[in-house]
């Protein structure tokens, strides 16, 4: 993919700074340099200096090519003046070959939500961001991380968009961490709020074609739970149920099916794009959904 950066600046720059602006290069997080970050940011920036510029965040799956998910939002961030944040969780972190850390938050004495957060808070000590609340999206690995952090931080989201995750957590107080949240609290120590939930601008994504199976119903893998294949085999069937669960509970989510994708995170960039597009031009949560469920 030919290279983003912008061509022409409004002053020279630094060799160093250059690197900081359009499609910048890859960056150690300060917080534990285990973890790094791609950004990319728009051309428009150095000019609006009195602007905050709205944040998204786009995550990775198990095979992480987090730059390109980088510059596949490029056109995101140019339409809508918003910086790209690409954090890269690499696998084999603490135990060898370990591919699927990040998926679940919390890992060992890592908490993936935190790191993430961290990244944030460092970004915007180097640029002008609205860091408080900010859009956040992943697909399959990326979609496992989006909705449980869903679940832990609703009041730092603008919107969230959930991509094809292989297995899901419902909001189910009658079941355990990870296929429910009966025991959330003792796993993350803070409580499940329904109501921050209801006010997020949701939106599940998925290809019409994503049936295949063999890696998310692995009985042998040491993260399944008994009822993880009880809504269903496929990602397509998991997802659908998700929904259902969510808006049970009075969470309004727009759902978007891929024709002919299979499980194939480039080819469903679109419509994540349009619903991020969306909640920037309205820029506030809509909370339309009410539900009487209890979680």
């Amino acid at each position: 993919m030919p290279d983003q950066r912008p061509s022409h600046r409004a002053k020279p720059l630094a060799s160093t700074e250059y690197y900081e602006y359009g499609a910048t290069t890859l960056f150690a997080c300060q917080h534990d340099q285990r973890f790094s970050y791609y950004l990319y940011v728009p051309s428009g920036y150095e000019e609006e200096a009195d602007k905050a510029h709205p944040l998204a965040v786009v995550v990775h799956g198990t095979d992480r090519p987090a730059q390109q998910y980088r510059d596949s939002f490029a056109d995101l961030a140019e339409e809508n003046g918003c910086v790209i944040l690409a954090p890269l969780f690499p696998a084999g972190i603490i135990e060898p070959r370990e591919l699927d850390n990040y998926k679940f938050i919390k890992f060992h004495d890592i908490r993936f939500d935190h790191i993430l957060l961290s990244m944030v808070d460092e970004i915007s000590q180097r640029y002008r961001i609205a860091k408080e609340r900010f859009l956040l999206f992943g697909f399959s690995g990326g979609g496992h991380f989006a909705h449980r952090f869903f679940y832990l931080h609703p009041d730092r989201l603008m919107g969230v968009s959930i991509g094809a995750p292989g297995q899901v957590t419902f909001l189910d107080p009658s079941r355990n961490w990870w296929v429910g949240t009966r025991d959330f609290e003792k796993h993350f120590d803070t409580p499940l709020w329904p109501e921050p939930l209801r006010e997020v601008p949701v939106q599940m994504v998925v290809g019409g074609e994503d049936t295949e199976t063999w890696e998310i119903n692995d009985k042998d893998s040491p993260n399944w739970m008994e009822g993880a294949d009880a809504a269903g085999k496929t990602r397509l069937e998991r997802l659908s149920a998700l929904r259902d669960n969510y808006e049970r509970l009075g969470i309004s989510v727009r759902y978007d099916v891929v024709p002919g994708a299979a499980h194939e995170d480039f080819e469903v960039l679109g419509p994540v794009k349009d619903f991020f597009s969306e909640v920037l031009g309205r820029r506030v949560t809509p909370g339309q959904a009410r539900g009487d469920g209890v979680l």
